[in-house]
């Protein structure tokens, strides 16, 4: 079983994915791991070319921790946008991986290159098994059955101040320390996050988000939450893989 995650900075994955992939690693799944965008945008200090540089080595080794194949970034931040060559390039990695499922980022958030990370994955999802899409490099079509989750918005609400509120939460209090320790690898941000977004100590953002995800939960100390996609398009089988998978740390929202 092969789950591919598809967040947009690095650094992303790991605030709102990682505990439910470690969770998928330990009952024996394949993963796979790609940032959209190289995370040029991250610094108050560096230039292009050296953050680009710092944060590529960073994204890999949260991989390795997260013991999950990491996939090179495709653009610049602020360079995430719903076009051909970006959808192109993330159907060929989804036609090479094969993937039973992907986790990618919410349709609505505070931010524009989340979003259009989250409609590019879709999409590229959509076209991994038509004939005629042409995939950069070449990949041949493939139509297996897939599965995509949206993670909730890093506030947990959309930009308008809404809250959404998943239809699944999975439980991450066991894996929160390595939840912890992979978004630690990512050490270029404290500064830049504490600075640029408010943010008291990210490590400390990062768990009172999954704190509040736990509360929407009324069930877990520390939680992640998930929606479905349609699964028109993707699966013949209107299942949930991803509850499958982990049975026990999952409960159904309202």
């Amino acid at each position: 079983m092969v789950a591919l995650a598809v967040g947009c900075h690095p650094d992303d994955i790991e605030f709102m994915m990682s505990g439910t992939l470690f969770l998928l690693r330990e009952a024996g799944w394949e993963l796979h791991y790609l940032n959209v965008a190289n995370g040029s945008c991250g610094t108050d200090r560096y230039r292009t070319e050296e953050i680009v540089r710092i944060r590529k080595g960073q994204a890999e080794a949260a991989a390795s921790i997260l013991g999950a194949v990491f996939h090179e970034s495709l653009v610049n931040d602020l360079g995430v946008f719903y076009e051909q060559e970006t959808i192109r390039r993330v159907t060929a990695l989804v036609r090479e991986v094969k993937p039973n499922i992907i986790l990618t980022q919410s349709l609505e958030d505070y931010m524009e290159d989340h979003m259009n990370t989250a409609r590019v994955a879709v999409t590229a999802a959509f076209c991994r098994g038509m004939l005629n899409y042409h995939s950069i490099p070449e990949h041949p079509p493939w139509g297996g059955d897939l599965m995509v989750y949206h993670a909730t918005p890093h506030t947990l609400t959309d930009s308008m101040r809404r809250v959404i509120v998943p239809e699944m939460f999975v439980n991450v209090t066991s894996v929160l320390s390595r939840k912890r320790h992979m978004l630690a690898a990512h050490a270029s941000q404290k500064k830049w996050l504490d600075h640029s977004q408010g943010f008291d100590s990210y490590l400390t953002t990062m768990e009172d988000v999954a704190a509040a995800g736990g509360r929407l939960s009324g069930r877990y100390p520390y939680a992640e939450g998930w929606r479905r996609h349609s699964r028109v398009g993707f699966t013949a089988r209107d299942g949930n893989p991803l509850a499958e998978a982990l049975g026990s740390p999952v409960a159904m929202g309202a």
